[in-house]
């Protein structure tokens, strides 16, 4: 994969979030799951590290999976899908700002467009880091990012359950003032919430993680300022629903559970195209 065809993708990248208007970035976590949302024509895909994790019968945020083999993933879905991707990287991983800086080289080396940092430690105890340990993590993924690739920075209170929004908007802030290209704190509880944190880091992008039971629709999403959505680990389990209901049937005589619209030939045909 060319060094032209990697910055090409970057490029793309930013392009989406300048705009006009909002996109939706579905959350892949394999070949398959990629391709067709290429198809149904996304123009950029995310990876899901707590998917990918399951995929394995592994836990996400643990580390539990080596950055080594996330970035294959990701790097299999680039070259798969030919579309820019986002690598949602966890925290970085590593002990030190040196570490997540290493990660983000290592993402853009092979070719990602995007990658995502979280201010999480991996201990459940203690769930969230220190702020300026933090912030310091994403000025050193910032200053190899710039210009390279698409950063991410995000704090994930809510999805630990620190209902803290004031936290959440200075850790946001501090991470757009640390070199962040875009912001993101996953399971805000309501539009106001996300409308505060668009505000306090304007005229950085925000992401947002929607789910089947949000009440907002894109339009109103769009009218506050989101620029980018991601689904996390919905897809995934919207498979896996699909597959357990089947399961359920099969399972009590139904020979034609899994019938289904999609031909394995369809995704073969993905594949070799």
């Amino acid at each position: 994969m060319s060094d032209l065809a990697a910055q090409a993708r970057y490029e793309q990248f930013v392009e989406l979030h300048r705009g006009p208007g909002t996109f939706i970035m579905p959350n892949a976590w394999d070949v398959p799951s990629a391709l067709l949302f290429k198809e149904a024509g996304f123009k950029s895909i995310a990876t899901s590290s707590a998917a990918f994790a399951a995929t394995l019968g592994l836990l996400d945020g643990i580390h539990a999976i080596s950055r080594g083999t996330h970035l294959d993933h990701a790097a299999l879905l680039t070259s798969v899908s030919g579309l820019p991707i986002n690598g949602d990287f966890e925290d970085g991983y590593g002990k030190t700002p040196e570490d997540v800086a290493d990660t983000v080289e290592a993402a853009i080396t092979r070719g990602l467009a995007g990658i995502g940092v979280e201010d999480t430690t991996g201990e459940p105890g203690n769930p969230i880091r220190h702020f300026d340990d933090a912030v310091r993590r994403i000025e050193a993924a910032a200053a190899v990012a710039r210009g390279r690739i698409v950063l991410t920075g995000r704090t994930d209170n809510f999805l630990w359950g620190i209902s803290d929004l004031d936290d959440t908007v200075r850790r946001l802030t501090a991470f757009a003032e640390a070199g962040a290209d875009v912001l993101y704190a996953p399971n805000l509880p309501d539009v106001a919430s996300i409308s505060a944190v668009i505000k306090a880091v304007a005229p950085k992008p925000v992401n947002v993680l929607v789910s089947p039971n949000d009440t907002a629709t894109l339009a109103e999403l769009q009218t506050i300022g989101v620029r980018r959505i991601s689904l996390g680990v919905d897809p995934y389990t919207h498979a896996l629903g699909a597959t357990r209901a089947a399961a359920a049937k099969l399972a009590a005589g139904d020979l034609t559970a899994l019938a289904s619209e999609l031909n394995f030939g369809h995704i073969i045909d993905l594949i070799k195209t």
